[in-house]
């Protein structure tokens, strides 16, 4: 069941892998300003994208409790939810400038940014959309598909970067605008190919995909009790990592396009593992939907120990051949402004490759409690240790040139011991096993297969 997920993470992956390889051939420029534009866009949608997603939660556990057909209704909640959200990021757009202001980056990069963060925004609606959509298809355990429609959506995405950004076969030469429509284009493509599949006969039919078009208050109710604290937590996840970035653009360019690049690799071994948390959230949802705590504790430990042997191997990579991940951002570009920027990613990859072994746990873990409703805990543990361990320690480094590079490589330790800290929590809290008890569908109504009998007894009449 996973596989299909990991190749569509990956899909994702390798599409703003070479978006930000384009963006480097370009301009330096344009590549320093895709990280931090981009997160802080991704920031703002992803409370919503947190919380419409978390219906694959919803739909693994109607599924395993055999309620389909409660199973249409409940993606129209994520629905008419996405939309509301779509709307209010339109309001953004006009702040964007000061957005930007308040990061204090150079303003070769903030101009990009700004351009970057405008266009990002419009593509809110189909993220939003496909996102809710994907689960009806993931929480039956159907990931092909979403595999399908998302492969669709990365080449039509790196075919347009290639186009729009350079200008190549007579489109216009547009840079940074280029890359952010292809990924608004891109992604609406993948939104109504999403729709239509949701919407065919068979879906009708058997799961109420379109008479479960409405609204039902109760329902609504219970996505925005468990969602909510998912998608905050998503939210709060990305914002203490933006202001990371945005922290580290304040040493100076090359440390910030360096991280830009170390993250940017780091999510090679990152998005795969969240086609494994994805998998194990609805496997864990369908085991408890069935009441079968044991197979959702089982799913568990079979996902950890595959991702730990993955994410172990790439580890060594980053540790003992960087180069073999650098060269694609630096084939094309400039030697004579990349080799300080190549020796300074090298060492923070050795970072990357410590924290990785704990995302592991991380991803694992947090999947697992996901898939039972324990939405809450992720929520608060996360939000405690992102602040108090990471961007907190970072600023005051960054703020007072703690050690080398201006408090660049005591940030970054930060980092490392924030993604580790969340995983042994968060296994902790597996093991208390509080989760097993847990469901976030309403319990069906008991009915028995027969009424019984009423006895009778004849009476003589006086």
């Amino acid at each position: 069941m996973a596989f299909p997920l990991v190749l569509s993470t990956s899909a994702h992956t390798t599409q703003m892998f070479v978006d930000r390889m384009f963006l480097t051939w370009h301009s330096n420029d344009t590549m320093s300003a895709a990280m931090p534009a981009g997160i802080l866009s991704f920031t703002f949608v992803s409370f919503f994208m947190g919380t419409v997603g978390y219906v694959n939660t919803f739909v693994a556990q109607y599924t395993g409790a055999q309620r389909p057909k409660r199973v249409g209704t409940a993606i129209w909640q994520g629905i008419f939810l996405s939309i509301a959200g779509a709307a209010l990021m339109l309001f953004l757009l006009p702040a964007a400038p000061t957005l930007f202001d308040w990061m204090g980056h150079d303003k070769s990069v903030r101009v990009h940014e700004v351009v970057y963060f405008k266009i990002m925004c419009l593509s809110a609606a189909p993220v939003l959309v496909s996102t809710t959509i994907s689960g009806f298809f993931t929480g039956r355990s159907k990931t092909w598909t979403v595999l399908i429609v998302n492969s669709i959506g990365t080449v039509i995405n790196i075919v347009l970067d290639w186009l729009l950004i350079f200008g190549n076969y007579s489109f216009p030469q547009m840079g940074i605008a280029g890359a952010a429509w292809a990924t608004v284009i891109a992604g609406t493509v993948s939104a109504v190919i999403y729709v239509w599949l949701f919407l065919r006969k068979e879906q009708r039919v058997n799961f109420n995909t379109l008479s479960g078009a409405r609204f039902e208050p109760d329902l609504f109710k219970r996505l925005i009790r468990y969602g909510v604290p998912n998608g905050v937590q998503f939210m709060l996840d990305i914002l203490a990592f933006t202001m990371f970035v945005a922290l580290i653009g304040r040493i100076n360019k090359m440390s910030l396009m360096a991280s830009n690049i170390a993250f940017q690799i780091n999510s090679l071994a990152f998005m795969p593992m969240i086609g494994f948390s994805i998998a194990l959230t609805v496997l864990v949802g369908q085991a408890l939907g069935k009441n079968d705590p044991k197979t959702a504790q089982r799913s568990t430990w079979s996902a950890f120990y595959m991702t730990s042997v993955y994410m172990s191997l790439i580890a060594l990579g980053f540790w003992f051949i960087p180069e073999l991940f650098l060269y694609p951002f630096f084939v094309k570009a400039d030697p004579l402004q990349i080799n300080q920027i190549a020796e300074l990613a090298k060492k923070l990859l050795c970072f990357v490759a410590f924290y990785s072994l704990f995302d592991t746990g991380n991803l694992i873990f947090s999947g697992a409690l996901k898939g039972a409703g324990d939405t809450r805990f992720i929520m608060i543990i996360s939000m405690t240790l992102s602040w108090i361990v990471m961007v907190v320690p970072s600023a005051l480094a960054i703020t007072y040139q703690w050690g080398a590079q201006g408090g660049l490589y005591v940030a970054w330790f930060c980092a490392a011991a924030y993604v580790s800290f969340l995983a042994v929590a968060f296994f902790l809290r597996f093991q208390q096993g509080k989760w097993k008890s847990m469901r976030v569908i309403e319990t069906a109504p008991v009915i028995p297969h027969a009424v019984p009998e009423i006895p009778t007894a004849e009476v003589d009449a006086p």
